[in-house]
């Protein structure tokens, strides 16, 4: 990493309390990139069929992908503290659930699903909610939200290798309960950090600043595109090495494809915010369009790997972008909450895409899944072109 790169993460963690609060939050969303390929692996393992590891991973996205904007809203109102303690409670018991009634039943098990999914701790959104509350600069947000993002990645390059090594080669409900694990540490770390959470406004229902949804409506579509995309494609890697004989290598896979955009949100996070964020939203969405395009022609796991390394390229971009227009678009006093809702937006599109992606490895192959993805990605770039992005003034508090 060079010195003006290091120089600029190195100026937001200077901020009291950032380097404590950033590392729980990393811990606290570990689960998101292993709790649903460990229910595939799991489901699929014990029960030789993806449908069923599909809809019971949709189950537990479905779930979390309603509750999530009700947790943003609570900790809007009386704050991050209580709601991370009460969510993280909820997945390690769902969880706990889901491991010792999976052999009983598909649809007892599936309450364990439900109960994870309501507590599933949004622990990276209040992670960017106290950055921007703990800076001043508005101009070092840019930096912020991408070290976020490339925390994201590196818990997407862990996350699945580890929940792939622990299901597969250890113990095969060891790699959830180790989400589990994570998500309770990491919640519960990051709710005693009062001091750096955003102040709570116990306003009247009737006297909140409305959302601007014909801006964030938008960009919740393409969230849910993005989701759709992330759905499938932990579905698909994993069906397509067992085609190929390596189910091992599903999890090489996913992270080599996070390696790539953890590099780009590295170069991203130490430039100068856009003066565009719309225009490099629509490039970026492209690049990840044509990327996607060739997957379906993979012959091999080294070239299905290539493809995911450069669609991964443009996935940082895009993620770091769509959080500094969520930002520039809603009033400070509901930006947890609205971040939770592209967080919907993303979980329901990931139920979506895991759900078909394993119907159509059922019946057909998972090459012709991989033209699910690439429709997903167009989904988004339509979007992305479509969106007129916020108005002028709001670019001016990001300068």
């Amino acid at each position: 990493m060079s010195p003006v790169m290091l120089s600029a993460y190195r100026s937001i963690l200077s901020t009291p309390g950032a380097p404590a609060f950033t590392s729980a939050g990393a811990l606290g969303r570990l689960p998101l990139s292993m709790t649903g390929l460990g229910i595939v692996l799991l489901v699929s393992g014990r029960t030789g069929d993806y449908g069923p590891a599909g809809l019971l991973m949709a189950v537990y996205v479905v779930t979390s992908a309603i509750c999530a904007p009700v947790q943003g809203r609570l900790a809007d109102r009386v704050g991050q503290a209580p709601v991370l303690l009460t969510a993280g409670a909820l997945f390690a018991s769902g969880i706990t659930i889901l491991l010792t009634t999976v052999d009983l039943s598909l649809w007892v098990a599936a309450i364990g699903a439900v109960i994870a999914g309501l507590g599933a701790p949004q622990a990276g959104n209040m992670v960017r909610a106290r950055w921007t509350h703990n800076l001043s600069d508005r101009g070092r947000l840019q930096t912020a939200f991408a070290l976020e993002a490339v925390l994201d990645e590196v818990v997407f390059i862990v996350g699945p290798v580890l929940v792939t090594v622990l299901t597969l080669s250890v113990l095969d409900w060891s790699g959830l309960a180790v989400a589990g694990a994570a998500a309770l540490v990491g919640a519960w770390g990051l709710a005693l950090q009062r001091s750096t959470q955003p102040p709570h406004r116990r306003q009247a229902e009737g006297s909140r600043e409305p959302l601007p949804w014909f801006l964030l409506g938008p960009l919740v579509v393409a969230a849910c595109g993005l989701g759709l995309l992330f759905g499938a494609a932990e579905v698909l890697v994993v069906a397509f090495t067992e085609e190929q004989g390596r189910p091992g290598a599903a999890g090489l896979v996913l992270a080599i494809w996070s390696a790539g955009s953890l590099a780009a949100g590295l170069v991203i996070g130490a430039l100068a915010p856009p003066a565009d964020p719309v225009r490099r939203l629509r490039l970026s969405t492209l690049g990840l369009l044509v990327f996607l395009a060739p997957l379906p022609f993979a012959p091999n796991i080294a070239l299905l790997a290539v493809g995911f390394l450069l669609a991964g390229l443009m996935l940082s971009p895009t993620l770091i972008t769509a959080v500094h227009l969520v930002e520039l678009c809603v009033p400070p006093s509901r930006l947890t909450e609205a971040l939770t809702w592209t967080t919907t937006g993303m979980s329901a599109g990931t139920a979506a895409g895991a759900a078909i992606a394993g119907l159509m490895v059922d019946r057909w192959s998972a090459s012709v899944g991989f033209t699910l993805p690439i429709v997903a990605a167009l989904m988004t770039t339509s979007v992305a072109f479509w969106f007129r992005g916020p108005l002028p003034q709001r670019h001016a508090l990001a300068e």
